[in-house]
């Protein structure tokens, strides 16, 4: 299979809601890792599982190319996390790669925690499927986050 959807990691809400990883959203680093279609994302794998540079997404499956878009990924900016009357939305600016950038066959990206080292380091937030394969060509790469924003509770 391949990617399919995009999806919050299962494990990434109950280790918030058990106090088992004390995510920040405000003040960690989040980072966005691309990737290609080799993997099944899959959002109810165990909290190790999820993370960054761990079983498919290992750098294997990373597209990356040094300073353009660097393995490891981009730290997200200008993030946010709005709660609502009906919803709380995390969000972020759109993360674009240096202007000379030749990546191809980007299928979707991992939202990770790059600030939290246990249990998990790396620890998964989501994963984000883009439609389908993207390229540039010694150009600009931008992940343009849905206008809902990255990802979403709704109540």
């Amino acid at each position: 299979m391949a990617w399919t959807n995009s999806k919050v990691f299962a494990r990434y809400v109950s280790d918030m809601m058990d106090n088992i990883v004390a995510f920040d959203l405000g003040s960690d680093v989040p980072k966005v890792a691309l990737y290609n279609n080799v993997i099944t994302p899959d959002n109810t794998v165990v909290s190790a599982s999820t993370a960054y540079g761990v079983g498919q997404w290992a750098a294997a499956n990373e597209v990356s190319q040094a300073v353009q878009w660097p393995v490891g990924g981009v730290a997200l900016a200008g993030t946010s996390l709005t709660v609502g009357a009906s919803a709380t939305t995390y969000d972020a600016n759109d993360t674009a790669s240096g202007s000379a950038a030749t990546l191809a066959s980007i299928f979707g990206a991992l939202v990770y925690d790059d600030t939290i080292t246990t249990p998990v380091a790396d620890q998964g937030l989501s994963y984000n499927y883009f439609g389908g394969t993207n390229s540039v060509t010694n150009g600009t790469f931008t992940v343009v986050w849905n206008v809902a924003g990255i990802f979403r509770a709704t109540y």
